[in-house]
């Protein structure tokens, strides 16, 4: 337990933790970053970019008036690495007002190299990821504490980009043990975009990214609706499954009080898993089909 917390500790203090508390030289440096930001991104979809937003109005409703306390995980694909904050930047969406701007979940070997992109990260809401370190490592425990405080966190559910147009990959467990974990159940809603690989592809500019995002090229999302979960009867379900030995334990901890060890913990995060990535490529679809007509 020891070993456990000093870990943690490192983790915080790598990762300038406490730049993005709420209250940090009373939230200037927050709005002034989401502010910057949010301003570039809008210009790059409104402006130098055509962008087209289908059914926006279910993402304005749950970002700006959701019940008090209920947390929202918005998921989506990931195009290229400037998906977030490039996606909020559409006509109409508040994506300066630092209050309602979304956390993110970033690649911490990414986003958190050094001292400089560790604060202007945590002070932009991201919370950084340590790729390969579970789903019960220490950073999820932050990523929970947003939901558990009724916020808005953003979550790119297959883990890394990928620009080649195929069905929606495998999602991993994280996204679903959040929802599985939080107090009250997010709302989960799917969001499908695609554009943003021209915008920013991987290899054009002698195989490396471009030093700047592109512009002159076309942009379509599509919001989906909130996805339901039955958890109480999935849990209790997922109770029921007769045990797994084939697998390598991770030493994750029991979900009370129904009593959830790792084995049913890997049934429920893999069915709910399914069905978001199912929401997700109906969506994928659905642009695919209207670009086609």
């Amino acid at each position: 337990m020891e070993a456990s917390a000093d870990a943690a500790m490192a983790a915080a203090a790598r990762t300038l933790r406490w730049a993005g508390r709420p209250g940090h030289l009373g939230g200037v440096p927050r709005a002034a970053v989401i502010g910057a930001i949010g301003t570039v991104a809008k210009a790059y979809m409104t402006l130098l970019n055509t962008t087209t937003v289908h059914n926006a109005d279910a993402l304005h409703r749950v970002v700006k008036s959701r019940p008090p306390g209920t947390p929202l995980l918005t998921v989506s694909n990931h195009m290229s690495t400037i998906d977030d904050p490039f996606m909020w930047g559409f006509k109409g969406f508040p994506i300066t007002d630092s209050k309602l701007a979304r956390w993110v979940l970033t690649a911490e070997d990414i986003c958190f190299r050094n001292a400089f992109m560790s604060y202007m990260f945590r002070v932009g809401k991201c919370v950084p990821i340590t790729r390969g370190a579970g789903i019960y490592q220490e950073h999820m425990n932050e990523a929970l504490e947003v939901l558990s405080t009724g916020g808005w966190l953003h979550s790119f559910p297959e883990g890394k980009v990928a620009q080649d147009h195929q069905p929606i990959r495998r999602l991993k467990w994280g996204t679903a043990s959040l929802i599985v974990r939080a107090p009250v159940t997010p709302i989960v809603l799917p969001v499908i975009h695609t554009g943003f690989e021209k915008v920013m592809p991987e290899k054009s500019f002698f195989g490396r990214r471009p030093p700047l995002p592109l512009c002159g090229k076309e942009i379509q999302i599509i919001v989906g609706e909130p996805v339901e979960f039955d958890l109480p009867s999935l849990k209790q379900e997922a109770a029921t499954i007769p045990q797994d030995t084939s697998f390598e334990r991770k030493g994750w901890p029991t979900i009370t009080p129904v009593g959830l060890d790792e084995s049913s913990q890997r049934w429920l995060y893999q069915k709910m898993s399914d069905k978001i990535r199912s929401v997700m490529e109906g969506l994928r679809q659905t642009l695919v089909d209207q670009k086609q007509h």
